[in-house]
């Protein structure tokens, strides 16, 4: 469960609901295990006060993972690209341990399947290139090694002879979809997020496929 406030005085009032909602349902919250994150802007006030929730101060953290996906106070995804570099490298080493001795159209297929589920990636918009550049070289790698390709032979020509997306192209495609249902949905408020063309994400959806276009 989570709560979003753009004050401190807006979310004890929001802590406040589920407090009362909670004792009069016979509920408790894990204060333990409740954690409080806050988004920098700009410079920002150099103390926050503190929230409480049954009595006990709610746990300041700069990070935390919220369905799978790494939430980080200055809102850079750095973090969990990362954490999707390593899981990419897990389930490659697997394939290529387990199914070393399968034919090519049962490799590309497995690849397919668990080397191209980058989680979350169409929230990436705030990085270093040097992130980006690592998942995107791990990739390429990935295919390497489970198709015993030599390790510096050219990305787009392997990718291209099998038929295979690359690492651009899979990012594309997951934006373009989460963005036609993001616009699709009966939501209003994500309505508004998706048709906001002022958007630094949606900016930056653009971007991707416009450069990605011209290589």
């Amino acid at each position: 469960m989570v709560l979003l406030s753009p004050s401190v005085k807006g979310l004890r009032k929001l802590l406040s609901v589920c407090e009362n909602y909670a004792k009069s349902h016979g509920l408790k919250y894990n204060v333990l295990k409740t954690e409080m994150l806050i988004f920098k802007a700009g410079k920002g006030p150099e103390r926050i006060p503190e929230v409480f929730l049954d009595g006990t101060a709610v746990r300041v953290v700069r990070q935390f993972k919220y369905l799978g996906h790494i939430v980080t106070d200055d809102r850079k995804d750095d973090l969990d690209m990362e954490r999707e570099r390593r899981a990419l490298s897990v389930r490659c080493n697997m394939l290529a341990r387990r199914f070393s001795k399968c034919s090519t159209e049962v490799k590309g297929t497995l690849f397919r399947a668990y080397c191209q589920c980058f989680y979350t990636c169409q929230l990436w918009y705030r990085y270093k290139r040097a992130s980006f550049s690592t998942i995107r070289v791990q990739y390429n790698d990935a295919y390497r090694i489970l198709m015993k390709l030599p390790r510096y032979c050219s990305a787009s020509s392997m990718f291209a002879e099998a038929g295979m997306p690359d690492f651009f192209a899979v990012i594309r495609t997951r934006i373009s979809s989460f963005w036609e249902r993001l616009r699709g949905s009966d939501n209003s408020i994500l309505q508004v997020v998706g048709q906001d063309l002022r958007s630094p994400i949606i900016a930056h959806w653009r971007l991707m496929h416009r450069d990605s276009n011209r290589k």
